[in-house]
């Protein structure tokens, strides 16, 4: 399990599309996402308007977090660095809902993180209350 880091930096919420159901839910340990009624797909990032449809008949719903990577980079810093993190495992994870969203792969050795493993939800404390979604294997 994750160790839990005090002050790292929090993402600022954005001043274009109300984010708040998706920290609001990560402060639940729940992963939300915009989902189009019209054509019933998830998206990621949030937009202000369906990517499928460009209609606002949109609506926040929770997500399983189960998925597999995609694609996979290890970052790799001489000396102290992120806390004693190092080496990061940052994946892009295909969601078994058909998104992809990026996070850290928590408690792996960089080694076992390959294209295609099947990862879950997990949560990265980042400061506080704060948490973002995060990844560990399956």
């Amino acid at each position: 399990m994750a160790e839990e880091k005090a002050d790292r930096p929090v993402p600022k919420p954005s001043v274009y599309i109300d984010t708040s159901p998706f920290w609001e839910g990560a402060k639940n340990g729940k992963l939300v996402l915009q989902f189009c009624k019209d054509t019933k797909q998830f998206q990621h990032y949030p937009r202000p308007v369906s990517i499928f449809t460009g209609s606002r008949n949109m609506e926040w719903r929770e997500v399983s977090g189960k998925g597999s990577v995609y694609a996979v980079t290890t970052i790799r810093v001489p000396g102290p660095g992120l806390d004693g993190r190092l080496p990061l495992v940052v994946a892009t994870v295909r969601l078994d809902e058909g998104v992809r969203i990026l996070g850290n792969i928590l408690d792996a050795d960089p080694s076992e993180v390959t294209i295609d493993r099947r990862v879950e939800l997990a949560w990265d404390p980042l400061s506080g209350d704060v948490q973002y979604p995060a990844f560990k294997l399956v």
